[in-house]
């Protein structure tokens, strides 16, 4: 089941005005960065490839067909009796556009990152500040084994 409207507005504090919807929340994007370099998923232990920002032009990123970075403005507590699932905004995927997101585990608290690949062979522009995902928020049936304490934690904040 979803939570309710002002529990999920309350997961996302910085929300403001136009971002709150019939399901969820949208999230804001703050930083995009071309990734550069290997990125190495071992037993135990990851490296996360460098990324390079993309300089915005006028208040807007213009971007080429790659896989890109992002990172949210909006800050992110998912409640302890909840997860977070997010999603792109059906207009990104419209313009040739897709955002990978993982799950947001119980107590997660921070400035989260997507995947951003852009298909479109011409390429697209985002606004500084726009809105590319939506977080929606399911509570449990029961409590979890634990909150989320992992690398993540508090990042970006």
């Amino acid at each position: 089941m979803a939570l309710p409207g002002d529990k999920a507005v309350r997961a996302v504090p910085t929300a403001g005005e136009g971002q709150v919807q019939p399901a969820g929340v949208d999230l804001r994007v703050q930083l995009v960065e071309r990734i550069m370099g290997e990125g190495v998923l071992d037993i135990g232990s990851k490296v996360i490839p460098e990324g390079v920002p993309v300089e915005p032009v006028d208040g807007w990123w213009v971007l080429e067909p790659g896989a890109y970075r992002v990172r949210f403005l909006d800050a992110v507590e998912v409640p302890g009796d909840a997860v977070g699932l997010c999603f792109p905004r059906s207009s990104l995927l419209r313009m040739g556009a897709f955002l990978a997101c993982a799950v947001w585990d119980p107590g997660y608290r921070g400035r989260g990152q997507a995947l951003l690949v852009v298909y479109n062979p011409r390429g697209v522009r985002i606004r500084m500040g726009a809105r590319i995902a939506q977080i929606v928020f399911f509570r449990l049936e029961g409590p979890p084994a634990s909150l989320y304490k992992g690398s993540y934690y508090g990042e970006g904040l």
